[in-house]
């Protein structure tokens, strides 16, 4: 492409739509470049939104503000190698494609002195953890942190910083649905999405999500 880099990105604006996941067999609307956005979303790079971050509303995030809780935000760079199945039996066989992430230290201090005084510290989605258990030291404290990252997350596993998390029902055989069992277990998990199946909720992208606790 020859022009500057602001032309290339209202090119791209103009010839692309809304990266809608391929189960979603509609045409995309022009309320999905809205909708298909997280409220704390600031940096360009990902293919996809962080589907647990659609959940919060700026109404919702006060509220919690207002109870005392703190926010610390980061960035990972979703790449399309999240939604490939895992296809080997050994799951440390199974390579992730490398995805762009940034810790900056002031959501590393929030972080950490959430840890140090024994508060919950909520992973908000599949892709934040990933980018929080990328950068742990050897003391199990949050490192600031701004570079690519590979990590596949699958049982067993100890997790160092967040304590729970909110994430959405997860399609079979993924990545993500493999870090969640890592973090809840096995067997929880499954009677969960069971339990889910029987209530009908909602599952994927515009589904509904569940806070593991």
């Amino acid at each position: 492409f020859d022009g500057s880099y602001e032309e290339f990105r209202n090119k791209l604006t103009e010839l692309g739509e809304t990266p809608l996941p391929k189960y979603i067999k509609r045409d995309v609307e022009p309320e999905d470049a809205e909708r298909y956005q997280t409220i704390f979303a600031k940096e360009e790079g990902a293919v996809a939104a962080p589907t647990a971050g659609l959940h919060f509303s700026k109404h919702l995030l006060k509220r919690l503000e207002i109870k005392g809780v703190n926010f610390a935000e980061v960035t990972l760079h979703v790449g399309l190698g999240t939604f490939s199945p895992v296809e080997v039996e050994d799951l440390s066989k199974h390579k992730m494609d490398s995805e762009e992430i940034v810790l900056p230290q002031s959501s590393v201090d929030t972080i950490n002195t959430g840890i140090n005084r024994k508060k919950r510290v909520c992973a908000v989605g599949t892709t934040v953890m990933r980018a929080l258990e990328s950068s742990v030291s050897s003391n199990s404290m949050l490192n600031n942190y701004s570079g690519w990252t590979n990590k596949f997350i699958f049982p067993p596993y100890d997790f160092s910083i967040a304590n729970c998390m909110v994430t959405n029902f997860h399609t079979p055989k993924s990545t993500l649905l493999m870090m969640v069992s890592a973090f809840a277990g096995h067997d929880f998990i499954k009677e969960a999405y069971e339990e889910a199946v029987k209530e009908k909720y909602r599952f994927y992208t515009y589904g509904d999500a569940m806070l593991i606790i």
